[in-house]
């Protein structure tokens, strides 16, 4: 009823299905009402403990502003005596504050031999520009990682006194982008040494020169697993969805690639790379069933699955070789009950039905389903990329054009 009433349109129930909820209604209401008894007469329990306050960060530079009495004599008259202190700390920021390098080279010059001598400017990205290394820095955090649009930065400078149009931050951005390359192409190289990756992508408007209308560019994601020495993610701007992009990024790269369904990665497959399924994607389509009421078979399903994640729970913090042991010891029998479950239950399912689909996901793509449970280095699922992909989301909100 819930759904019917507040869900998705595409999620509704139609009349018939409707009906069905009415001779249930009374009883839900009876039971409801029954627990709410029950909980008002339930002890409630004690209170939480107030949280205690962390410690402010003791790298932070301190101002002491001391107080002391106006005068070192009591009301009698007599002299006060110092015994000790109270000390608190308040936590103070200064937002928008702007600073002004004056670089002074001195000129030098030589009577006898006419001779000019001066020191060189120091290097910087942009040569005769205005900005230093450190606001150009702030520039690209707050667009890239903050998400935070060109024109509200904008609207931030121009608020402490030093308006800057987006023009110039634009410009900016492209210049420090093509210095940056280097360091793209060195985490490139250093993540392509990894046997595992994972790789993902997600649509992000462009809006091209010229052009009054956005057209559906890509960000992929590549990053190393959460078992890996090596933290780190590398994201890659594509005007289509192209899986040769992949391949172009990828290269020569011979190894393990966790990655949902999209068939762009699937020539790569052909040119020596294995394929990692992602268990999430799997148990998605029976959860969508179950919640919705639409498969009797879809909970047995997630409950399975359920069991193999809380192995991996235990294995979290193994080694590769420990985690490889567990998995073979308690995942693979779990895994092998839950492939033979769905190979019969398939033979009870029409066709072309929802359940069906779902089945026929996890069962055309079982050994890549399953690959991890033979390499304590490769993840169970996709999810640490597809959590990596989640900025981007908070970026599409915000770049309205």
């Amino acid at each position: 009823l819930t759904r019917h009433k507040y869900g998705q349109r595409s999620e509704h129930l139609n009349v018939l299905q409707i009906s069905l909820l009415d001779e249930v209604v009374d009883a839900d209401i009876a039971a409801i009402e029954a627990e709410l008894e029950q909980l008002k007469t339930t002890p409630t329990p004690a209170a939480k403990r107030q949280p205690k306050r962390a410690p402010l960060p003791p790298q932070l530079p301190r101002t002491e502003i001391r107080h002391e009495p106006d005068s070192a004599h009591c009301a009698c008259g007599c002299q006060l005596k110092r015994i000790g202190e109270d000390i608190s700390e308040k936590l103070d920021y200064t937002p928008g504050l702007f600073t002004v390098e004056r670089h002074i080279r001195g000129k030098w010059v030589c009577d006898a031999c006419e001779t000019l001598t001066q020191a060189p400017m120091p290097a910087y990205v942009i040569d005769k520009g205005i900005p230093t290394a450190a606001l150009m820095a702030q520039v690209i955090v707050a667009k890239h990682l903050d998400h935070m649009p060109l024109y509200r930065q904008e609207q931030t400078f121009g608020r402490a006194g030093v308006p800057i149009p987006r023009s110039t931050l634009a410009e900016w951005i492209g210049r420090c982008g093509v210095q940056l390359q280097p360091l793209v192409d060195a985490l490139r190289a250093l993540i392509l040494t990894e046997s595992v990756l994972h790789a993902d992508e997600t649509p992000v408007p462009m809006l091209a020169p010229g052009k009054k209308k956005t057209h559906q560019a890509y960000i992929w994601a590549y990053a190393t697993t959460p078992y890996a020495e090596l933290n780190a993610v590398i994201y890659a701007f594509t005007p289509g969805r192209s899986g040769q992009h992949a391949r172009d990024f990828l290269g020569d790269w011979q190894g393990n690639l966790v990655c949902d369904d999209y068939g762009g990665y699937k020539a790569s497959f052909k040119q020596g790379i294995t394929e990692i399924g992602c268990m999430a994607h799997a148990r998605r389509k029976f959860v969508e069933l179950h919640v919705t009421g639409k498969s009797q078979i879809a909970g047995q399903a997630v409950e399975y699955i359920k069991q193999l994640y809380n192995i991996e729970r235990e294995a979290r913090d193994l080694t590769a070789l420990e985690r490889q042991a567990l998995r073979q010891d308690k995942s693979k029998p779990i895994a092998d009950a839950l492939h033979q479950w769905m190979q019969a239950q398939r033979l009870k399912v029409p066709n072309g039905t929802a359940t069906a689909k779902a089945l026929d996901y996890s069962l055309k793509r079982w050994a890549a389903l399953t690959r991890y449970l033979d390499d304590g280095a490769i993840p169970i699922d996709n999810n640490r990329v597809e959590n990596l992909m989640r900025p981007w989301a908070l970026g599409r909100k915000n770049w309205l054009f």
